[in-house]
């Protein structure tokens, strides 16, 4: 049966999406958030497939800043730098998640600055408290983020297996490309994404495998060498999800009368950290399925759509920041192959404009191997002179 009233907790970009698509088409959507719009330790890009599917990110007359190019480090220390083929849009999460918020209640959702602290209920009759009152809802939307506070209630909880810790600054100056850095033994990197005014510059690294204060220190460490001073700026901390394989097939993200979507699901790409794209789409294939009236529907819209793409970048992440390729680390190759190879950069660019997916980057790569090889072996010898008689290899970057 269609639901009378549906409560949405979380107004972050995953919530007041599907609370603005759901109020649209008529239904009585309550949303709660207790912050509103609030900035977080991230980048905030959005890639040129999230901008494509979502125009109103480009029209809205808002703050954001285009970024064509992007530097990266290796382990070794090994530096490449190049252009994208499709600009990355960077917000402040204040400037998005404002936006959206306002899309929610233009719509007609109902917003309410209120903490949800319990739900008790089931299917048709959800009672929500906070301290002061209690609020009916017919159907339940979980947006609260990685910090899910209820999502053991519905599903299962997640493990140390299943998050990563990140810590930022905001840094008062400009830059015109994003930059990431990637450290030996540790399973994450650090960003430094401008935005209008400001850098958003984090870290991120396995829960429980190293401390918050020990990646406090690793990203001040690079921010005094790359000559960044945050002496004076506010610190911040956050969760992040990066959910295991095994999570992400078992845990149940929906059953009679609720769903999840954004963080509170764990949809991040445990490789690269994004999660924008994810909570936007999985916001519309929730209010899709509702919109139908088969909310059941949902799991299979995920199965179809990105849940494979997660569960391929769950299997290998492991390899991605710890394992070797080629007798060296797999970031150092990364950065080498970029730095020599046009047909690998062009994957590169791909990657990061998101018209590349893990589905088939094996195969590519397979493709492209015995070129990439050649080219980086001719830029690294300086034989680029030699192309005149081997007419069948690019000319190397």
């Amino acid at each position: 049966m269609k639901p009378r009233s549906i409560a949405v907790i979380g107004g972050g970009p995953a919530g007041s999406l599907v609370a603005a698509k759901l109020a649209q088409s008529g239904y009585r959507v309550l949303l709660f958030d207790e912050k509103l719009a609030w900035e977080k330790p991230c980048g905030g890009g959005l890639t040129h497939k999230a901008i494509t599917r979502y125009p109103f990110l480009r029209e809205a007359h808002v703050e954001r800043n285009w970024i064509s190019r992007c530097e990266i480090t290796s382990p070794s220390g090994r530096r490449v730098e190049f252009q994208l083929d499709q600009p990355i849009a960077i917000f402040s999460r204040r400037v998005l998640n404002g936006l959206l918020l306002n899309m929610a209640v233009q719509a007609g959702a109902e917003l309410r600055q209120l903490r949800i602290t319990s739900i008790e209920g089931s299917l048709g009759h959800w009672r929500l408290h906070n301290p002061d009152r209690e609020i009916q809802a017919e159907y339940l939307i979980l947006a609260t983020g990685a910090r899910n506070p209820f999502r053991a209630q519905f599903s299962r909880a997640f493990t140390a297996d299943d998050l990563m810790a990140t810590a930022g600054y905001f840094i008062p100056r400009t830059r015109d490309s994003i930059e990431l850095q990637f450290l030996p033994g540790l399973h994450g990197y650090i960003w430094i994404f401008p935005r209008t005014n400001h850098l958003s510059a984090g870290i991120c690294g396995k829960l429980g495998a190293l401390s918050t204060t020990r990646l406090r220190e690793l990203l001040e460490q690079s921010l005094r060498k790359a000559g960044l001073a945050f002496a004076g700026t506010e610190f911040y901390a956050h969760i992040l999800p990066a959910l295991s394989l095994n999570t992400l097939r078992r845990a149940p993200v929906t059953g009679p009368g609720w769903a999840m979507i954004g963080d509170a699901a764990g949809f991040t790409d445990p490789i690269t950290g994004e999660g924008l794209y994810y909570a936007l789409r999985s916001a519309d294939l929730l209010s899709d399925a509702l919109l139908q009236e088969h909310p059941e529907s949902y799991s299979i819209r995920l199965d179809t759509d990105f849940l494979p793409e997660l569960e391929v970048a769950a299997r290998v992440a492991d390899r991605f920041f710890t394992g070797r390729w080629m007798g060296e680390a797999v970031t150092d190759r990364m950065v080498q192959f970029t730095h020599h190879s046009p047909k690998f950069r062009d994957l590169m660019c791909d990657m990061f404009s998101g018209a590349q997916g893990y589905m088939g980057l094996r195969q590519r790569l397979y493709c492209a191997l015995p070129a990439m090889v050649a080219e980086s072996a001719i830029s690294a010898l300086g034989l680029r002179g030699e192309r005149r008689c081997r007419p069948g290899i690019p000319k190397a970057f």
